[in-house]
């Protein structure tokens, strides 16, 4: 049999109707009835709930992994709207997956890390090829969960993990994860992927740096209250354009990010890691960040830039050609910042870069990713948490 894998969407406003379309779909291009695997990804207009279940009850309670999205990305279409499902069917005799849940990231991210940590040193096997992370968007910080993560889990080689930061509107108010029937907020689901077969992969963020070296001055685990003295707020000020300065941070955020120097086994990356401002505090000028940060850290503020962006998508397209060869991928996961979508981009322009790619990888592959809030991907045998980038896993 090998694997069979198929990728359908909806765009219905009920929630069971769309469940329902996107998994017919999605049985329909894979040719299965009972898949062993179902990915799901949908947006924050919907009941979450009714969409799992239905998700659920129309795979025959097949075990089910997947988040909520800014937007969710399919073949020729990335659809930003608050009404978009996304449903990946596998069924496989090479291929397995095993996945779990973990809640209170907010409050206790080291114990999140080290319980996740534990389920899957217990269920790793000598095939194991990657894993895949999917987290709460606003709650996340990712390098004290992997820190404990790590602890606790000791792989016999380099296990790389793939994921992102699970999305939702303007708003920023939730994001969902869900794991079976569960539909949970503040928390992580995780999915190992084993069996036969290899993992390719890819990724690119297409940012550049504005003005010259800054130093944090004041900071305190994910949030920075000072920069070069100064309350980061007003450090931001001088950054922004005419048309951003009228206090909607989602605009300004959109537009303006953090870079910090990329340390050195990580520069055939990028000179610099990119970093998105989560949440602003109006009474202390703070910020937090999806990751730890230390005094005397130096930053540069940074914007997106077209041009690297597509030759970006150009680069990622090369070197998953050069990776897999002649093969024919299994299927494919995206995962791209919401800082890449509408906010950005006009809808050509956004659906070109994508065709750029696809077109490249290939148009008849099943291929599933969502807009996320952080991304997750491999960089030089360390496994990074990234801003502003697209990260592409390809199974072949």
């Amino acid at each position: 049999m090998g694997t069979c894998a198929g990728v359908g969407m909806s765009h219905h406003r009920n929630p069971t109707v769309a469940g329902q379309e996107a998994t017919e779909k999605a049985l329909k291009q894979a040719g299965i009835h009972h898949p062993d695997f179902v990915l799901l990804f949908a947006a924050v207009g919907y009941n979450q709930q009714v969409v799992v279940d239905t998700v659920r009850q129309e795979t025959g309670n097949a075990p089910l992994f997947g988040c909520s999205g800014a937007g969710i990305i399919a073949i020729d279409e990335a659809d930003e709207s608050n009404f978009s499902v996304g449903v990946m069917v596998i069924q496989s005799d090479e291929l397995h997956f095993s996945h779990g849940v973990a809640t209170g990231l907010k409050q206790d991210p080291d114990r999140v890390g080290r319980e996740v940590g534990k389920e899957i040193e217990a269920q790793q096997q000598p095939d194991t090829l990657a894993m895949i992370l999917l987290a709460d968007g606003i709650t996340f910080n990712f390098d004290r969960f992997i820190t404990a993560l790590e602890t606790i889990f000791h792989p016999t080689q380099f296990l790389p993990i793939f994921g992102g930061a699970a999305g939702g509107n303007l708003a920023m108010q939730h994001t969902y994860q869900y794991c079976n029937d569960q539909v949970i907020t503040d928390g992580v689901v995780w999915a190992l992927l084993s069996g036969k077969g290899k993992v390719a992969w890819a990724l690119n963020h297409g940012c550049i740096p504005i003005g010259c070296e800054r130093k944090v001055t004041r900071c305190e685990a994910n949030v920075i209250y000072e920069i070069d003295h100064q309350p980061v707020l007003e450090v931001l000020k001088e950054y922004l354009l005419a048309e951003e300065i009228d206090g909607n941070w989602q605009k300004v955020v959109n537009s303006l990010c953090l870079g910090f120097k990329a340390p050195g086994h990580l520069q055939n990356y990028d000179e610099y890691l990119i970093r998105f401002m989560l949440t602003k505090d109006e009474a202390t000028g703070a910020i937090t960040l999806p990751s730890e940060v230390t005094v005397g850290t130096s930053i540069w503020m940074t914007r997106r830039d077209y041009e690297k962006i597509a030759k970006g998508v150009t680069t990622i397209a090369q070197e998953i050609k050069d990776q897999i060869g002649n093969c024919i991928p299994k299927f494919v996961l995206q995962f791209d910042c919401t800082g890449r979508g509408k906010s950005a981009f006009r809808d050509q322009q956004k659906l070109q870069l994508l065709q750029t790619l696809q077109q490249s990888v290939g148009t008849e592959i099943p291929w599933l990713g969502f807009y996320t809030y952080g991304e997750i991907g491999p960089v030089s045998g360390h496994n990074c948490f990234h801003n502003y980038t697209a990260v592409l896993m390809t199974v072949y």
